[in-house]
């Protein structure tokens, strides 16, 4: 892979979005790391990537805010070059629950985080990347979820929803910039261990689920990020629209 590969990864400081990041700059990538508070995971990433040769800096930013995206996506080209590459990852959920116990402020602060983000991260790589503005082209990988398959009854019902939201958002764009030399795919991990399951309220949530997977297990954020690189890589250059499952099966 070329230096001058410049990829954003959004939510970056930890899971699956820190094992994207460390296996697109040993691929020869330069990384701009996206946090929202975690800054010293952030710059802890930064350095573990330096350390083995890579580059990678550190932008703090709310994805979920307009005017921030276009200063994540200005701050990462000025400091590395121009964008060649995007990973929304970002996401969260809230307590595990059920539909009749959330609230719209709930439910904005999930679709904000979870589905405005990648809308405005895509945007702006767009403007930034497609042969319609000027630009070389590029790649998009959306973060999905199994979830958005199966639904998290009882637990994240919401959650599942916004990453609906994320397959119709890569269908759509794929084909709409397709003739700009901008691929978009996604992908849908399955039960992974992160951090994620401990903002639920059930840190060891994959243990307990673990059963539902074909494999018996859950996976782990580099199995996820193996599958965003490829789908970056040029070895993916004729798929574009495409959503590959990585749940063990499930």
């Amino acid at each position: 892979m070329p230096s001058d590969q410049v990829l954003i990864v959004t939510g970056a400081s930890r899971g699956i979005g820190a094992a994207t990041a460390k296996l697109a700059a040993a691929r020869g990538f330069q990384v701009g790391i996206n946090y929202l508070r975690q800054q010293k995971a952030a710059e802890d990433l930064v350095a573990a990537i330096e350390q083995r040769g890579g580059k990678a800096v550190a932008i703090q930013a709310d994805v979920s805010s307009e005017s921030e995206v276009a200063r994540l996506f200005d701050s990462a080209t000025t400091r590395l070059g121009s964008i060649t590459a995007l990973v929304n990852n970002v996401g969260i959920v809230e307590r595990q629950t059920r539909l009749d116990a959330i609230d719209a402020a709930r439910l904005q602060r999930i679709f904000a985080a979870n589905v405005f983000a990648s809308f405005l991260c895509s945007r702006e790589a767009v403007l930034r990347m497609s042969t319609r503005y000027g630009g070389q082209g590029g790649s998009i990988v959306n973060v999905s979820s199994g979830a958005a398959r199966f639904g998290s009854p009882n637990e994240y019902i919401d959650y599942a929803a916004s990453k609906g939201a994320i397959d119709t958002l890569t269908l759509g764009l794929a084909k709409e910039v397709a003739e700009e030399k901008i691929r978009v795919n996604a992908v849908r991990p399955g039960f992974i261990h992160t951090e994620i399951h401990a903002l639920g309220g059930e840190p060891n949530r994959v243990e307990r689920v673990k059963v539902q997977v074909p494999m018996q297990r859950g996976g782990q954020p580099e199995e996820v990020a193996s599958a965003i690189l490829w789908l970056l890589s040029e070895e993916a250059s004729y798929v574009t629209g495409a959503i590959l499952d990585v749940t063990g099966g499930r």
